[in-house]
């Protein structure tokens, strides 16, 4: 039985006079669930990430949402400088460095 075939038993039962009390208890407990499956994870990932990017610092190893590995030689206050290759640095902004920097795999070097 789907959610909406739920909802409309819930709501059509009109022989009883707590009907309308029914669905507004079903719409809140929707509310509900959502803030705890959706809401709440993404505002804690998202205090997390922010958190991991206040902390990047200097000789640190990261990864771009591009897929570039390096090492931070430089933090400024939005972005970081990151030397990608032997005497090459770019600019990065801090909200493209991955957050799970440990996890990524770690590029190849060509001997």
């Amino acid at each position: 039985m789907n959610m909406l075939n739920f909802m409309l038993m819930a709501g059509g039962n009109a022989a009883g006079g707590n009907a309308g009390g029914q669905g507004i208890l079903m719409f809140v407990l929707i509310i509900v669930i959502f803030y705890f499956f959706l809401i709440r994870p993404q505002t804690k990932r998202q205090k997390e990430e922010k958190k991991f990017r206040e902390s990047l610092t200097k000789g640190q190893e990261i990864v771009t949402v591009g897929g570039l590995h390096g090492k931070i030689k430089e933090v400024k206050e939005s972005t970081v400088l990151a030397e990608i290759a032997h005497d090459v640095v770019v600019e990065v902004e801090k909200s493209s460095v991955m957050m799970n920097v440990a996890s990524a795999p770690a590029p190849e070097k060509k001997q």
